[in-house]
């Protein structure tokens, strides 16, 4: 196949006037067509192995508003200097030099610097010349040497002692100007060398229309050729963010396993999020190095007041579910105060309130966002997915929660699971949550799990029915999967990593 007659029209065109090492603003100039137009001919050339870019990213000087003045006219030290026949005001010193008064100032500052003046004050500020400033005026500064280079300039490529000025004059104002330039340079390929000049000004039909079709004027035409081979740019079609990947395998997981889907607010009241759950008023998670709580609108509203007497007299005296309760009193209106869910937890709490007693047995899950005010660093967040789960039901017993838990990690893909005493407000007996890493071949906690207390749904279901709960983490469900190690990249958006991340295939 002859390459000539594959490329496009635009290839075509730019073709003929690359020469080794052109840079690409040089090209747009000759070829007088538009960048984009040049641009997208060159990369469909790079991946034909045509040509070769040779990308550089600079750092140019060039001369703004007061350097292109004071090449002319002077620096403004050495026009201040030059102003000073005899001790004079800073007043007469700005007129006869033409310096502006922040010009004044810093010329003050440089020259007392270099120990060029004697300043005194009177009634106003007097400057005399010394002899280290008459020195000053007989030779050329580094400064005035820099200004006279032609330019544009190319930092990177300047001398230390250079570098050392042009940071100088770059510091003051409007003298210096640098700006950071991606070049291109283009340079001919092996395969690019090979290609016909002449072929490229045969005619070629690019496109077969239907009037060519009916004339027949396509016949003993050149049509060009197609290569079905060639390199083309990767194409990223729409995709699930990665964790939401999860989230719906998670989803699928416990909808086969029977369970239905709890959701609500992510805004709860007090109430909802804490008490329902018999966590004590003043237990230190509900301060605020823990919770975020609202400032606007502060408070919300309890609904339901016979649900709220229940609560209340659980707190103080255990109401009768047989327990003592905290013995404290229960404060109705920092119950109603708003925050951001502390645990899914909360869902757990509002659905057992709304079931009735002929529904039993009844398994819910969730998974949803949660909140807690910790110090943001590789392993934690300040928002994070909980995984939340629980079981009403009157023959549920401690063996049935493991058997949940090890069949929910084992599609997850951790082949066993194992539970240790672990303490909560609302579950007795309470448990943390191990899986066995396949990988690490050790043990990594992933949440926590137990029975809920009878001063917790008693109040809310009427009576003290066994329920099953746990609460895992999916960050760290997660994390070994895409070899995450800083947990913050599981929200940072980064699209080509986003493109690149595999996809979940437990």
């Amino acid at each position: 196949m002859d390459i000539e007659k594959s490329l496009h029209p635009l290839e075509r065109k730019v073709f003929p006037h690359i020469t080794e090492g052109i840079d690409f603003e040089d090209l747009v100039k000759k070829t007088g067509m538009k960048d984009v137009e040049v641009m997208r001919a060159l990369q469909w050339m790079e991946n034909r192995e045509l040509i070769k870019i040779d990308k550089k990213e600079r750092e140019i000087l060039t001369l703004d508003s007061n350097g292109l003045n004071y090449k002319k006219i002077g620096l403004p030290e050495r026009r201040f200097l030059k102003a000073i026949d005899d001790e004079l005001s800073l007043e007469k010193i700005g007129e006869k030099a033409k310096l502006d008064p922040n010009e004044l100032n810093i010329c003050i500052g440089l020259l007392k610097k270099k120990n060029a003046v004697e300043i005194r004050k009177e009634k106003e500020i007097l400057v005399k010349i010394n002899d280290n400033g008459k020195k000053l005026l007989d030779a050329v500064s580094d400064e005035e040497k820099f200004l006279k280079h032609d330019f544009p300039l190319d930092f990177k490529e300047l001398d230390s002692d250079s570098k050392r000025v042009a940071s100088e004059l770059l510091s003051r104002k409007n003298i210096l100007r640098k700006d950071n330039r991606n070049e291109r340079a283009i340079f001919l390929t092996s395969a690019g060398k090979k290609i016909d000049l002449n072929k490229l000004n045969e005619e070629v039909i690019d496109k077969l229309d239907s009037k060519m079709l009916k004339e027949g004027s396509y016949k003993g035409k050149d049509f060009r050729h197609y290569d079905v081979e060639i390199n083309v740019p990767a194409i990223s079609g729409g995709r699930r963010h990665f964790v939401n990947q999860v989230i719906e395998y998670i989803k699928s997981i416990w909808l086969e396993l029977g369970f239905r889907e709890m959701t609500g607010q992510m805004v709860q009241t007090n109430f909802w999020d804490l008490d329902a759950l018999f966590v004590p008023q003043d237990h230190p998670a509900r301060e605020m190095q823990d919770t975020f709580y609202l400032k606007n609108p502060k408070d919300g509203k309890i609904i339901d007041a016979e649900l709220a007497k229940k609560i209340k007299a659980t707190h103080e005296n255990g109401w009768t579910t047989g327990s003592l309760g905290w013995r404290g009193k229960w404060d109705v209106e920092k119950s109603k105060e708003n925050l951001l869910r502390t645990h899914t937890t909360v869902l757990s709490a509002q659905t057992i309130s709304r079931l009735k007693k002929d529904e039993l047995p009844a398994k819910f899950f969730a998974v949803g966002k949660c909140f807690r005010n910790e110090a943001l660093d590789w392993k934690h967040l300040f928002e994070f997915e909980q995984v939340e789960g629980i079981v009403i039901d009157p023959d549920a017993n401690f063996s049935n929660l493991l058997g949940y838990l090890k069949e929910f990690f084992m599609k997850m893909g951790f082949p066993d699971v194992r539970i240790r005493p672990g303490h909560f407000p609302y579950t007795e007996p309470s448990a943390e949550v191990d899986v066995w890493h396949p990988t690490k071949k050790q043990w990594v906690e992933l949440g926590g799990s137990g029975i809920f207390r009878p001063e917790v749904v008693k109040p809310l279901f009427g009576e003290p029915v066994p329920v099953l709960a746990w609460g895992l983490g999916l960050g760290r469900m997660i994390t070994e999967y895409w070899d995450i190690q800083d947990i913050r990249d599981l929200n940072r958006n980064d699209l080509k990593k986003l493109r690149e991340m595999k996809a979940w295939l437990k």
